[in-house]
């Protein structure tokens, strides 16, 4: 029951981050492709300048990504962020955090529907994928994330935007996403 109450909560962390209050972080390097690397001890990730970084002011939550030129609707802009659970002594394995995970969005996500669930690898990690949607105020978003675990901890990436917009982002998405490596 406690796990469920803590995946539950990362939940509700992912779907307030997608809103949340976010600052600047300047840790950022150029990479070959054109695009930035944000570099951390732990991850890396890239994403093209049209894209903006910032660090979030939530607990758990690292960072948010938003694409430059958007227009927000109700004050939503589509994003992807990183949250890291710390997982120590709880003995969660990736199967068992799928299983905690998929529960959640059925009961924490206001008419959350799991469209899918697939496990893949990915910069050598065993990573597992969950696309839902669900309803934030007036809006009903669909959200991908992948998320694995390594030395306790969760790392949760995810992609939200309005069901609307979600296949508008898939190419950049899609190789912001693929270039988040854990080290």
């Amino acid at each position: 029951m406690k796990q469920i109450k803590f995946i539950g909560a990362v939940i509700i962390v992912v779907i307030m981050t997608a809103c949340g209050q976010v600052k600047q972080n300047n840790e950022q390097i150029g990479s070959p492709n054109g695009w930035k690397t944000f570099e951390h001890k732990e991850y890396s990730i890239q994403f093209p300048d049209s894209f903006e970084y910032k660090t979030v002011e939530k607990k758990g939550a690292i960072f948010i990504l938003f694409p430059k030129d958007t227009s927000s609707a109700y004050n939503f802009r589509s994003n992807i962020n990183l949250i890291i659970q710390d997982l120590q002594g709880q003995d969660i394995s990736l199967n068992d955090y799928v299983i905690l995970s998929e529960s959640q969005i059925e009961t924490m996500v206001t008419n959350g529907n799991l469209i899918k669930s697939e496990r893949f690898n990915k910069n050598n990690f065993e990573f597992h994928r969950l696309i839902y949607t669900g309803i934030q105020g007036k809006l009903t978003l669909k959200f991908e994330q992948h998320f694995t675990i390594k030395n306790e901890k969760a790392y949760i990436l995810t992609f939200t935007a309005t069901e609307e917009q979600f296949e508008s982002y898939k190419a950049e998405k899609e190789k912001i996403m693929n270039s988040f490596k854990i080290k």
